[in-house]
């Protein structure tokens, strides 16, 4: 149980983050968003106007949050049938606090029973069937994923504690339909509805990740990084986090013998919170990590506020027996700056986890920026594994 310590820092924490959602609920009702019906009438009466033979069907499903996944769309897919996803709505872990996921991260879908399972990177997504059945969707959060087919690996039971839900205009396009050349012809009429504007939009700025890297399934792709060159013209990555998350993962084994380091370069110019990040609404961060064979990981990151040397378990339930944070750098007064940074793996396994890992296996780069919804911006570079056993170049 948490002592009386613990416990005020986190009521301080929320106590901040109410205060701000108060402000933003006071903004946001001299503007308020249209309403579900009047979005789903819009984007009805834009098919409607389409020329006749376009599309092959079309349904409307509600996600409510407190349901756990699947639900049925009625939909039976043909493999390299096209179909497009336009979905609105929130799920609220916090209304008080305003935390809530967007369809970006929440909507998710799979074709057949056994999946697997994907989404896109933004409200919208147009996808190619890559097989014949039924689509399903599913409203994510607080869920995480135990396979690819889709079953989860939380109690369904947590579904009950978060609020809100999905509405998403489901379009399976005719076959012989060029589905992006309606969203580009969609950008020139002035009454398209946005979330059409919004498909053309994604579809136009699709960004694929480095090369050698990929987003961790289970959390899905994104848009946060992209390859680019360093100063000193070394090949780099480029993060922005805004209001999203993702784990960009590359393959890099050495031995976990004393003497390991990991080292990396890397330019942090915006922190995606100003408050401590070790309580679940306020855990925006960017950070490296190192997952070692045994399953664990230990995250590096620049924190706001917390002190160099600050060590604790994720405070978010579905990884709080997996993942150790270590707080690196603190403060805004070296942001903007190239910094070169080192660790003792070896030293900081033994002292932080003392499991039963022999190896590193993998190299993150963690951006969550998902729960207050800032801009998080670094770069990294010069990433590599050192020690006893050679040199793995990772970036």
């Amino acid at each position: 149980m948490p002592g009386a310590g613990r416990i005020a820092h986190e009521l301080g924490i929320a106590m901040r983050l109410g205060g701000r959602a108060l402000k933003r609920r006071l903004a946001a009702g001299r503007d308020a968003p249209q309403s579900e019906a009047t979005v789903q009438e819009q984007l009805l009466r834009w098919l409607d106007g389409l020329p006749s033979g376009r599309t092959a069907g079309r349904t409307f499903v509600r996600l409510p949050a407190s349901e756990p996944p699947w639900h049925d769309t009625g939909l039976d897919l043909e493999r390299g049938d096209t179909v497009t996803l336009l979905a609105q709505g929130r799920v609220y872990l916090s209304r008080a606090l305003d935390i809530w996921v967007g369809p970006s991260f929440q909507l998710w879908a799979r074709i057949g029973a056994e999946g697997p399972v994907f989404r896109g990177t933004r409200s919208t997504n147009t996808f190619t069937a890559e097989q014949s059945g039924r689509l399903w969707l599913a409203s994510y959060f607080p869920g995480e994923w135990a396979d690819p087919s889709g079953r989860l690996g939380t109690d369904p039971a947590e579904y009950s504690r978060v609020s809100g839900g999905l509405s998403v205009l489901v379009i399976r396009w005719a076959q012989g339909t060029d589905a992006a050349g309606v969203f580009r012809d969609a950008i020139a009429a002035p009454d398209t509805p946005e979330l059409v504007r919004d498909e053309a939009e994604r579809q136009r700025a699709q960004t694929e990740p480095p090369p050698g890297w990929s987003y961790l399934w289970y959390l899905g792709p994104g848009e946060i990084y992209r390859p680019v060159a360093a100063p000193d013209s070394r090949p780099a990555i480029l993060c922005h986090t805004h209001g999203d998350v993702g784990i960009l993962r590359r393959d890099a084994e050495m031995p976990l013998r004393p003497g390991l380091e990991l080292r990396w370069r890397w330019k942090v110019d915006e922190l995606p919170i100003d408050l401590a990040e070790d309580t679940l609404p306020s855990h925006d961060y960017l950070s490296i990590a190192v997952e070692f064979d045994d399953g664990q990981d230990i995250t590096y990151y620049w924190s706001a506020s917390l002190p160099v040397g600050t060590v604790y378990r994720c405070p978010l339930p579905t990884w709080k027996d997996k993942e150790t944070h270590v707080v690196v750098r603190s403060g805004p007064s070296q942001l903007g700056q190239w910094l070169e940074e080192t660790r003792d793996l070896g030293a900081d396994y033994r002292s932080i986890i003392d499991g039963p890992a022999s190896k590193v296996v993998r190299i993150w780069l963690i951006a969550n920026s998902l729960f207050q919804r800032g801009h998080g911006r670094c770069e990294y570079s010069a990433i590599r594994l050192q020690g006893p056993d050679g040199t793995v170049e990772v970036l």
